[in-house]
């Protein structure tokens, strides 16, 4: 027999072979405690693609793209989660048009010449054994924007009279379009109501950037429809107060983000996500006594989820807010916090637990502080959800979903790389193992040979 360090067959260069695949679980054969996997370990398939395991990374802009062009800080930080057991990974907010970033150094997919730097990422989480997709994007009215750093530091040692990036700092203020002449807040830009031929143009753009994410290589893509950017505009009466088909009544608003991705999803065969804030977080009732809808809530997302159901859409990543400045949420587990003028804040679960009650058959994810390892899994188990989206945890703790399983009992695969740095997870678990084998550390083996042949 021919023991050889094997590589990944089809890659463009060397990279070693993890069998399994890093962050599946290992078979109950060889780990007597994987008998039971949590649910968290468990795959889900989603339209013949298979998950090894249920935490995703969730899309966490970067603000460090050139003139939408992925660089190398996007190749270590999505390869960095590729190589630590991850179920999938959906890259950040990458718009279908320029206007359509939320900041000048935003990832883009609307020229050819943005598909190259983008495959090598996707090339490279493939040859790790990870799911990768991408969450397309607009901004509309909260476009033309400053990186959150830009505009102010968390350590609060400068602050920015204003969010706008004006001309002279790549910004395009007085182009950011949107349902209505509605800003974010009197220091973001005045949107352009958008005409029937500005709406073409975006639903044109959307499906030619799915044409290039075919050309790319991505497993899924997600539609970004939440955090009170372009298509949350369209959905809330707090933001569009158009009187035309696009206006008004819940049909007439669900239109034209319905018919979007209705395109997309005929454009594309692969699974295809879409990300809803199920509710505004403005004060008072979703629905007036008259039955008028006041603001976006939880009853028109089940209307709207619904309707995405039927035209194929494949998983619901339940988010919350983003859409009016004044929203005002308490943080606790289960929640997706920041700066409110910034980015949204967040209440995912008890949503996307309304949402998986009137769509059983359909995924859905869920997001919101989620930090532990037990509290992921509950949420999975009580069927609340069906996924579970990271993202400030695993910027805390790239390691997290390979340490979750360690917290749950299941033995994973770790990187060929990075086995050493496991071996409490891995060295005890199979029936008959010497005191060696569980206590001993992959490497040294040769180490202590060496010095008793010295």
């Amino acid at each position: 027999m021919s023991y050889i360090n094997r590589r990944v067959p089809g890659a463009d260069q060397y990279f070693p072979l993890n069998e399994p695949p890093i962050g599946s679980a290992y078979p109950k054969d060889v780990y007597p405690q994987n008998a039971e996997l949590p649910t968290l370990f468990k795959p889900i398939t989603i339209r013949g693609v298979t998950f090894k395991n249920r935490i995703f990374v969730s899309p966490m802009c970067q603000y460090s793209s050139d003139n939408g062009h992925a660089t190398d800080w996007q190749l270590v930080h999505i390869g960095g989660y590729a190589t630590r057991g991850v179920g999938a990974i959906c890259l950040e907010a990458t718009a279908v048009v320029p206007e359509g970033r939320i900041s000048p150094e935003d990832a883009g997919l609307w020229t050819d010449s943005q598909i190259a730097p983008l495959k090598r990422i996707v090339n490279f989480a493939h040859a790790q054994g990870t799911i990768i997709g991408v969450q397309l994007a607009h901004a509309g009215r909260k476009a033309s924007t400053y990186a959150p750093w830009v505009h102010s530091d968390i350590a609060k040692t400068w602050k920015a009279p204003t969010y706008v990036a004006g001309k002279d700092e790549g910004g395009w203020p007085d182009d950011v379009p949107g349902p209505s002449d509605i800003p974010f807040s009197d220091q973001y830009p005045k949107p352009k109501p958008m005409t029937e031929e500005d709406l073409q143009r975006v639903e044109d753009a959307f499906v030619q950037a799915v044409e290039r994410c075919k050309q790319v290589g991505f497993d899924f893509i997600e539609i970004h429809g939440a955090h009170g950017y372009l298509f949350h505009e369209f959905l809330s009466p707090l933001s569009n107060v158009r009187t035309d088909q696009y206006g008004g009544p819940l049909e007439n608003r669900l239109r034209w983000p319905l018919r979007v991705a209705q395109k997309a999803r005929a454009a594309w065969d692969k699974p295809l996500f879409y990300r809803i804030s199920a509710t505004d977080w403005a004060e008072g009732p979703e629905q007036d006594t008259n039955g008028k809808w006041k603001q976006w809530g939880i009853e028109q997302s089940k209307i709207f989820t619904g309707e995405l159901e039927k035209l194929g859409i494949d998983l619901i990543d339940c988010s919350s807010g983003g859409n009016w400045v004044k929203q005002k949420i308490d943080v606790g587990p289960g929640y997706q916090a920041s700066s409110p003028a910034i980015r949204p804040l967040a209440f995912s679960t008890p949503f996307a637990e309304a949402l998986k009650k009137a769509h059983p058959n359909l995924p859905i994810g869920t997001v919101g502080l989620i930090t532990e390892a037990e509290q992921a899994e509950s949420y999975l188990r009580d069927g609340k959800a069906d996924v579970v989206f990271l993202a400030r945890a695993l910027i805390r703790d790239p390691h997290w979903a390979i340490r979750a399983a360690e917290k749950l009992g299941v033995a994973v695969k770790p990187a060929n790389q990075y086995e050493r740095g496991w071996v409490d997870m891995l060295t005890p678990a199979r029936a008959g193992a010497t005191s060696h084998e569980r206590g001993g550390e992959q490497g040294t083996a040769k180490e202590n040979l060496d010095q008793k042949q010295a």
